[in-house]
Protein backbone atom coordinates (compact mmCIF):
# COMPACT_ATOMS: atom_id res chain seq x y z
CA UNK A 1 0.00 0.00 0.00
CA UNK A 2 1.81 3.45 -0.71
CA UNK A 3 2.73 5.62 1.87
CA UNK A 4 1.10 8.75 3.45
CA UNK A 5 2.18 11.73 1.47
CA UNK A 6 3.65 14.81 2.91
CA UNK A 7 0.79 17.08 1.06
CA UNK A 8 1.26 20.14 3.76
CA UNK A 9 -0.50 23.09 2.58
CA UNK A 10 3.38 25.67 1.88
CA UNK A 11 3.12 28.73 0.86
CA UNK A 12 5.62 31.55 0.01
CA UNK A 13 4.53 34.86 1.22
CA UNK A 14 3.90 37.53 -1.29
CA UNK A 15 4.29 35.22 -4.25
CA UNK A 16 0.50 35.53 -6.22
CA UNK A 17 0.17 32.03 -8.09
CA UNK A 18 -1.27 28.54 -8.61
CA UNK A 19 -0.16 25.95 -6.59
CA UNK A 20 -0.84 22.63 -8.36
CA UNK A 21 -2.86 21.17 -11.46
CA UNK A 22 -5.69 20.45 -9.36
CA UNK A 23 -6.85 18.36 -12.54
CA UNK A 24 -7.57 18.66 -16.47
CA UNK A 25 -9.74 16.70 -18.67
CA UNK A 26 -8.97 15.03 -22.19
CA UNK A 27 -11.05 13.16 -24.77
CA UNK A 28 -10.13 9.78 -26.41
CA UNK A 29 -12.30 7.28 -28.69
CA UNK A 30 -12.88 4.39 -26.47
CA UNK A 31 -12.84 5.09 -22.57
CA UNK A 32 -12.89 0.79 -22.29
CA UNK A 33 -9.36 0.63 -23.64
CA UNK A 34 -8.60 4.07 -21.53
CA UNK A 35 -10.14 1.82 -18.11
CA UNK A 36 -7.44 -1.02 -18.84
CA UNK A 37 -4.35 0.99 -19.66
CA UNK A 38 -4.57 3.20 -16.65
CA UNK A 39 -5.76 0.37 -14.20
CA UNK A 40 -2.91 -1.89 -15.22
CA UNK A 41 -0.82 0.99 -15.50
CA UNK A 42 -1.66 0.83 -11.26
CA UNK A 43 -3.86 4.09 -11.36
CA UNK A 44 -7.23 3.71 -10.08
CA UNK A 45 -10.09 4.50 -12.36
CA UNK A 46 -13.82 4.72 -11.19
CA UNK A 47 -16.34 5.15 -13.82
CA UNK A 48 -18.83 8.34 -12.91
CA UNK A 49 -21.68 8.68 -15.58
CA UNK A 50 -20.56 9.09 -18.76
CA UNK A 51 -16.61 9.81 -17.91
CA UNK A 52 -13.43 8.11 -16.09
CA UNK A 53 -12.00 9.26 -13.51
CA UNK A 54 -8.30 8.61 -12.44
CA UNK A 55 -6.45 8.85 -8.92
CA UNK A 56 -3.31 7.50 -7.53
CA UNK A 57 -4.12 4.30 -5.32
CA UNK A 58 -4.53 5.09 -1.75
CA UNK A 59 -4.87 9.26 -2.69
CA UNK A 60 -8.01 11.11 -2.52
CA UNK A 61 -7.40 13.57 -4.82
CA UNK A 62 -8.56 13.41 -8.32
CA UNK A 63 -5.85 13.98 -11.11
CA UNK A 64 -7.50 14.02 -14.07
CA UNK A 65 -10.67 12.85 -16.25
CA UNK A 66 -11.40 11.17 -19.52
CA UNK A 67 -14.57 11.66 -21.66
CA UNK A 68 -15.45 9.99 -25.09
CA UNK A 69 -14.41 11.83 -28.21
CA UNK A 70 -13.42 11.54 -31.41
CA UNK A 71 -9.59 11.48 -30.80
CA UNK A 72 -7.75 12.17 -27.81
CA UNK A 73 -7.91 15.67 -26.82
CA UNK A 74 -6.93 18.44 -24.06
CA UNK A 75 -9.83 20.10 -23.15
CA UNK A 76 -9.21 22.29 -20.31
CA UNK A 77 -6.72 22.63 -17.27
CA UNK A 78 -7.45 23.46 -14.05
CA UNK A 79 -5.38 24.65 -11.37
CA UNK A 80 -5.56 25.47 -7.73
CA UNK A 81 -4.98 28.66 -5.70
CA UNK A 82 -5.13 29.31 -2.13
CA UNK A 83 -8.44 30.90 -0.92
CA UNK A 84 -6.70 33.97 0.68
CA UNK A 85 -5.62 34.72 -3.20
CA UNK A 86 -8.59 34.12 -5.16
CA UNK A 87 -10.22 37.38 -4.89
CA UNK A 88 -6.59 39.31 -5.63
CA UNK A 89 -6.00 36.96 -8.56
CA UNK A 90 -9.17 37.97 -10.30
CA UNK A 91 -8.14 41.91 -9.57
CA UNK A 92 -4.70 40.75 -10.99
CA UNK A 93 -7.00 39.16 -14.58
CA UNK A 94 -8.36 42.54 -14.34
CA UNK A 95 -5.52 44.72 -14.28
CA UNK A 96 -3.64 42.47 -17.32
CA UNK A 97 -7.03 43.07 -18.82
CA UNK A 98 -7.26 39.07 -19.09
CA UNK A 99 -10.78 38.71 -20.19
CA UNK A 100 -12.95 35.60 -18.45
CA UNK A 101 -14.80 33.05 -20.50
CA UNK A 102 -17.79 31.17 -19.82
CA UNK A 103 -17.22 27.62 -18.29
CA UNK A 104 -16.96 24.80 -20.90
CA UNK A 105 -18.83 22.39 -18.74
CA UNK A 106 -22.03 22.51 -17.33
CA UNK A 107 -20.73 20.86 -14.28
CA UNK A 108 -17.52 23.06 -13.77
CA UNK A 109 -18.73 26.63 -12.91
CA UNK A 110 -16.88 27.37 -9.96
CA UNK A 111 -13.91 29.43 -9.91
CA UNK A 112 -12.67 31.97 -12.77
CA UNK A 113 -12.16 30.63 -16.23
CA UNK A 114 -9.64 32.21 -18.96
CA UNK A 115 -8.35 31.22 -22.37
CA UNK A 116 -4.56 30.02 -23.11
CA UNK A 117 -2.29 31.33 -25.62
CA UNK A 118 -2.92 28.12 -27.33
CA UNK A 119 -6.46 28.28 -27.01
CA UNK A 120 -7.93 25.80 -24.65
CA UNK A 121 -9.41 27.07 -21.41
CA UNK A 122 -7.90 26.94 -18.48
CA UNK A 123 -10.02 27.17 -14.78
CA UNK A 124 -8.57 28.94 -11.69
CA UNK A 125 -10.49 27.30 -8.79
CA UNK A 126 -9.76 27.27 -4.75
CA UNK A 127 -8.43 24.28 -4.24
CA UNK A 128 -6.40 22.32 -1.59
CA UNK A 129 -2.36 21.91 -2.37
CA UNK A 130 -2.22 18.71 -4.40
CA UNK A 131 1.36 19.33 -5.58
CA UNK A 132 3.85 17.93 -3.59
CA UNK A 133 5.22 20.26 -0.34
CA UNK A 134 8.35 18.62 0.50
CA UNK A 135 10.37 15.90 -1.66
CA UNK A 136 9.03 13.08 -2.56
CA UNK A 137 9.68 9.36 -0.33
CA UNK A 138 12.89 7.06 -1.71
CA UNK A 139 13.20 3.99 -0.65
CA UNK A 140 16.59 2.01 -1.19
CA UNK A 141 17.78 -1.50 -1.53
CA UNK A 142 19.45 -2.34 1.82
CA UNK A 143 23.09 -2.65 1.41
CA UNK A 144 24.27 -6.37 1.32
CA UNK A 145 24.77 -8.41 4.44
CA UNK A 146 25.48 -11.77 3.05
CA UNK A 147 22.06 -12.95 1.51
CA UNK A 148 20.17 -11.76 -1.80
CA UNK A 149 18.42 -8.67 -1.44
CA UNK A 150 16.44 -9.01 -4.84
CA UNK A 151 13.12 -10.40 -4.78
CA UNK A 152 12.28 -13.02 -7.27
CA UNK A 153 10.08 -12.28 -10.04
CA UNK A 154 7.41 -14.11 -8.63
CA UNK A 155 7.34 -12.08 -5.61
CA UNK A 156 7.56 -8.77 -7.73
CA UNK A 157 4.56 -6.40 -6.40
CA UNK A 158 2.47 -4.46 -8.45
CA UNK A 159 3.67 -0.77 -9.14
CA UNK A 160 1.07 1.79 -7.67
CA UNK A 161 2.35 5.37 -8.44
CA UNK A 162 1.75 8.55 -5.09
CA UNK A 163 0.78 11.16 -6.86
CA UNK A 164 0.69 13.05 -10.59
CA UNK A 165 4.34 14.89 -10.67
CA UNK A 166 3.66 17.13 -13.48
CA UNK A 167 1.91 16.92 -16.90
CA UNK A 168 3.85 18.01 -20.51
CA UNK A 169 1.36 19.37 -23.02
CA UNK A 170 2.31 20.95 -26.58
CA UNK A 171 2.48 24.58 -27.11
CA UNK A 172 2.20 26.50 -30.54
CA UNK A 173 4.83 28.82 -29.13
CA UNK A 174 7.18 28.14 -25.87
CA UNK A 175 7.92 31.87 -25.28
CA UNK A 176 4.60 33.00 -25.64
CA UNK A 177 3.01 30.67 -22.99
CA UNK A 178 5.77 30.52 -20.66
CA UNK A 179 5.24 34.31 -20.54
CA UNK A 180 1.64 33.58 -20.08
CA UNK A 181 2.04 31.02 -17.22
CA UNK A 182 4.30 33.49 -15.29
CA UNK A 183 2.89 36.74 -15.73
CA UNK A 184 -0.70 35.15 -15.32
CA UNK A 185 -0.85 32.09 -13.02
CA UNK A 186 2.69 33.14 -11.14
CA UNK A 187 4.48 29.98 -12.17
CA UNK A 188 7.86 30.18 -12.09
CA UNK A 189 10.84 28.90 -15.15
CA UNK A 190 13.33 25.91 -13.79
CA UNK A 191 14.53 25.47 -16.68
CA UNK A 192 14.28 25.81 -20.66
CA UNK A 193 16.30 23.78 -23.04
CA UNK A 194 17.01 25.22 -26.56
CA UNK A 195 15.37 28.46 -28.89
CA UNK A 196 11.59 28.18 -28.15
CA UNK A 197 11.80 24.29 -27.51
CA UNK A 198 11.05 23.21 -24.21
CA UNK A 199 10.54 24.74 -20.91
CA UNK A 200 9.79 23.99 -17.30
CA UNK A 201 8.11 25.54 -14.50
CA UNK A 202 7.14 25.07 -11.11
CA UNK A 203 5.12 26.43 -8.28
CA UNK A 204 6.51 29.36 -6.01
CA UNK A 205 4.78 27.40 -2.79
CA UNK A 206 6.61 24.39 -3.43
CA UNK A 207 6.42 21.55 -5.87
CA UNK A 208 8.80 19.30 -8.16
CA UNK A 209 10.90 20.62 -10.30
CA UNK A 210 8.25 21.05 -12.98
CA UNK A 211 4.87 21.23 -12.45
CA UNK A 212 3.97 21.93 -16.21
CA UNK A 213 6.05 21.82 -19.24
CA UNK A 214 5.31 22.88 -22.38
CA UNK A 215 7.06 21.35 -25.65
CA UNK A 216 7.01 23.41 -29.25
CA UNK A 217 4.53 22.00 -31.68
CA UNK A 218 2.00 23.11 -34.53
CA UNK A 219 -0.93 22.51 -32.17
CA UNK A 220 -1.47 22.55 -28.37
CA UNK A 221 -2.46 18.59 -26.86
CA UNK A 222 -1.47 16.73 -24.48
CA UNK A 223 2.01 14.60 -24.20
CA UNK A 224 2.71 12.92 -21.08
CA UNK A 225 1.87 12.79 -17.60
CA UNK A 226 4.52 11.92 -14.76
CA UNK A 227 3.58 9.72 -11.71
CA UNK A 228 5.84 9.69 -8.80
CA UNK A 229 7.09 6.10 -7.48
CA UNK A 230 9.60 5.54 -4.49
CA UNK A 231 11.91 3.64 -5.76
CA UNK A 232 14.47 3.09 -9.39
CA UNK A 233 12.93 -0.73 -9.22
CA UNK A 234 9.77 0.38 -9.30
CA UNK A 235 10.85 2.41 -12.04
CA UNK A 236 11.91 -1.36 -13.07
CA UNK A 237 9.16 -3.38 -12.34
CA UNK A 238 6.21 -0.60 -13.47
CA UNK A 239 7.69 -0.99 -16.92
CA UNK A 240 7.74 -5.05 -16.92
CA UNK A 241 4.20 -4.76 -15.69
CA UNK A 242 3.32 -2.70 -18.49
CA UNK A 243 5.48 -4.80 -20.96
CA UNK A 244 3.66 -8.04 -19.74
CA UNK A 245 0.30 -6.43 -20.14
CA UNK A 246 1.13 -6.26 -24.09
CA UNK A 247 2.22 -2.31 -23.48
CA UNK A 248 5.63 -2.47 -24.75
CA UNK A 249 5.97 1.35 -26.34
CA UNK A 250 7.80 3.74 -24.84
CA UNK A 251 11.04 5.17 -24.05
CA UNK A 252 13.21 4.17 -20.45
CA UNK A 253 14.78 3.41 -18.42
CA UNK A 254 16.70 6.51 -17.88
CA UNK A 255 17.87 9.20 -16.75
CA UNK A 256 16.73 12.55 -17.55
CA UNK A 257 19.16 15.76 -16.57
CA UNK A 258 16.50 18.89 -16.08
CA UNK A 259 14.98 17.17 -13.27
CA UNK A 260 17.14 14.60 -12.71
CA UNK A 261 14.63 11.88 -12.02
CA UNK A 262 14.31 8.25 -13.65
CA UNK A 263 12.00 7.53 -15.80
CA UNK A 264 10.29 4.85 -17.97
CA UNK A 265 7.69 6.31 -20.19
CA UNK A 266 5.23 4.17 -21.75
CA UNK A 267 2.96 4.79 -24.67
CA UNK A 268 -0.73 4.85 -25.10
CA UNK A 269 -3.29 4.13 -27.22
CA UNK A 270 -3.54 7.55 -28.70
CA UNK A 271 0.34 8.15 -29.07
CA UNK A 272 0.47 10.06 -25.72
CA UNK A 273 2.66 8.92 -22.38
CA UNK A 274 2.41 7.87 -18.88
CA UNK A 275 5.82 7.99 -17.53
CA UNK A 276 7.09 6.20 -14.26
CA UNK A 277 9.24 8.46 -12.45
CA UNK A 278 11.74 8.10 -9.32
CA UNK A 279 13.49 11.00 -7.40
CA UNK A 280 12.98 13.99 -9.45
CA UNK A 281 14.21 17.54 -8.17
CA UNK A 282 12.17 19.32 -5.43
CA UNK A 283 11.95 23.20 -5.51
CA UNK A 284 10.91 24.10 -1.87
CA UNK A 285 8.56 26.94 -1.23
CA UNK A 286 11.39 29.28 0.35
CA UNK A 287 14.29 28.49 -2.49
CA UNK A 288 14.71 30.45 -5.35
CA UNK A 289 15.76 27.81 -8.09
CA UNK A 290 18.72 28.67 -10.29
CA UNK A 291 16.67 28.54 -13.86
CA UNK A 292 18.70 28.16 -17.23
CA UNK A 293 18.72 27.49 -20.69
CA UNK A 294 20.59 24.36 -21.92
CA UNK A 295 21.36 23.28 -25.04
CA UNK A 296 19.12 20.13 -26.35
CA UNK A 297 21.41 17.63 -27.16
CA UNK A 298 22.93 18.09 -23.55
CA UNK A 299 19.78 18.33 -21.31
CA UNK A 300 17.31 15.50 -22.37
CA UNK A 301 18.93 12.32 -20.77
CA UNK A 302 22.19 11.53 -18.94
CA UNK A 303 21.95 7.93 -20.06
CA UNK A 304 19.42 5.34 -21.21
CA UNK A 305 18.08 4.13 -24.90
CA UNK A 306 17.60 6.16 -28.10
CA UNK A 307 14.73 8.70 -27.68
CA UNK A 308 11.70 6.84 -29.30
CA UNK A 309 11.72 8.35 -33.04
CA UNK A 310 8.04 9.41 -32.18
CA UNK A 311 8.64 10.96 -28.62
CA UNK A 312 8.29 14.47 -29.43
CA UNK A 313 5.29 14.19 -31.93
CA UNK A 314 1.77 15.47 -31.19
CA UNK A 315 -0.22 13.35 -32.66
CA UNK A 316 -3.43 15.53 -31.32
CA UNK A 317 -2.46 18.21 -34.37
CA UNK A 318 -2.44 15.16 -36.96
CA UNK A 319 -5.84 14.15 -35.94
CA UNK A 320 -4.98 10.20 -35.78
CA UNK A 321 -6.97 8.00 -33.54
CA UNK A 322 -4.83 4.85 -32.71
CA UNK A 323 -1.77 4.93 -32.46
CA UNK A 324 0.06 2.01 -30.40
CA UNK A 325 -2.64 -0.59 -29.71
CA UNK A 326 -2.11 -3.28 -26.76
CA UNK A 327 0.25 -6.62 -27.92
CA UNK A 328 -1.79 -9.00 -26.19
CA UNK A 329 0.65 -11.59 -24.36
Amino acid sequence: MNKPLTMAQTKRQGSLAVHSIDEFVITVPDLAVAEEFYTLFGLEVKRVGDELEIYAVGNAHRYFRIRKGPKKRLQWMTYGIYAEDFDPFKAHLATLAIPTIASPDPTAKDGVWIMSPDGFPIQVRVAKKSSPSAPPIRVFTPASNGVGRSPNKSKVHKVHPQYLSHVLIFTKNVDRSLAFYEKVLGLRLSDSAGEDLIAFVHSPHGSDHHLLAMLKSDDYGYHHTSWAVESIDDVGFGSMQMRDAGYTEGWGVGRHVLGSNYFRYVQDPWGGFSEYSYDIDFVPHDLDWPAKNHPPDDSLYAWGPDVKPDFGHNYEADGQVFISPRKKP
